[in-house]
């Protein structure tokens, strides 16, 4: 049944992870391959792969698979000795050319996941809860028609003693939700569309075109708009993220990616035309994002 409203579907699409349980994941037909691209994590990789495995262990998922994008520190070695499948990023589809960001990372491990449902991670998320994929995997078994799945969540902001509720997702909150609400308003419903956590049917992965950086996350929930309508999507609310924050400055460079992603949906659909962006000046400019075919295509 088609949603006639951003507001109808957030109320019939937004699930608590509280829903699904592990029975419901122990019952699922499909293999799920979690993965988690990684850069310079070593301080929390290790334990996110150790939650993992158990969930492995327990038969409630099938893989769990780290692609290292040539850390500089010990995340490769430390998620393998927690029991991961670790790749580095750069050795995979290495006749595409050099690694181009995390949309690239998670386009490539396509190549090497076997599962039926994909749940991807961050490597960098603090106290970590294994509700993380049962909330996320949930509505792909629970349901036949959804097809994509994004997280929600609470992100405080910390520096050193100071902690601000909700403060976190600046570029979520600033930029992203304001804009789909102009330009596509009919996902305004989702809370965190910059969220790094979803899972999705593989078969629609490999439909998809994959942007290269900062503009994957922005990219694949429109693509995903564009190829199963708000029917095939759902979002879950997974109570509350800590991770590391980034400073200000850099936060302009990811700005501009998100924003050049809606401009070039925007062109692309007819709605914006003479469309010239300049470069973003100073130490943080971006590198151009490029976009990576579908999966299907290579084939």
């Amino acid at each position: 049944m088609p949603f006639t409203s951003a507001e109808t579907w957030r109320k019939a699409r937004s699930f608590h992870h509280s829903r699904y349980g592990a029975d419901l994941l122990r019952a699922r037909r499909q293999r799920v391959s979690v993965c988690l691209p990684a850069r310079n994590c070593a301080a929390t990789v290790g334990a996110i792969v150790e939650a993992l495995v158990g969930l492995r262990d327990r038969d409630l998922i099938d893989e769990v698979v780290v692609i290292d994008g040539d850390s500089e520190d010990e995340t490769g070695r430390l998620a393998a000795a927690a029991g991961a499948i670790v790749h580095r990023e750069s050795d995979l589809m290495s006749e595409t050319g050099p690694v181009l960001g995390k949309g690239d990372a998670m386009w490539r491990s396509l190549s090497v996941l076997d599962g039926d449902l994909i749940c991807f991670l961050d490597a960098d998320s603090e106290q970590f809860s294994t509700h993380y994929v049962n909330g996320l995997v949930g509505p792909l078994v629970e349901l036949e028609q959804v097809e994509f799945v994004k997280a929600f969540y609470r992100r405080p902001f910390r520096v050193g003693e100071l902690a601000v509720d909700d403060g976190g997702g600046r570029v979520n909150h600033l930029l992203a939700r304001p804009a789909l609400a102009i330009f596509y308003p009919e996902l305004a419903g989702f809370d965190q569309p910059l969220a790094g956590e979803i899972a999705a049917r593989r078969s629609l992965l490999e439909r998809l075109p994959f942007t290269t950086g900062y503009g994957v996350e922005i990219a694949m929930l429109l693509d995903v708009y564009a190829d199963a309508g708000l029917t095939g999507m759902a979002q879950v609310d997974l109570d509350l993220h800590n991770n590391r924050h980034q400073p200000l400055l850099a936060l302009s460079t990811m700005a501009y990616e998100v924003l050049g992603v809606i401009a070039a949906r925007l062109e692309r659909e007819g709605r914006l035309s003479g469309l010239e962006p300049g470069p973003l000046l100073g130490r943080t400019a971006p590198r151009p994002s490029l976009e990576r075919p579908p999966m299907l295509a290579l084939r």
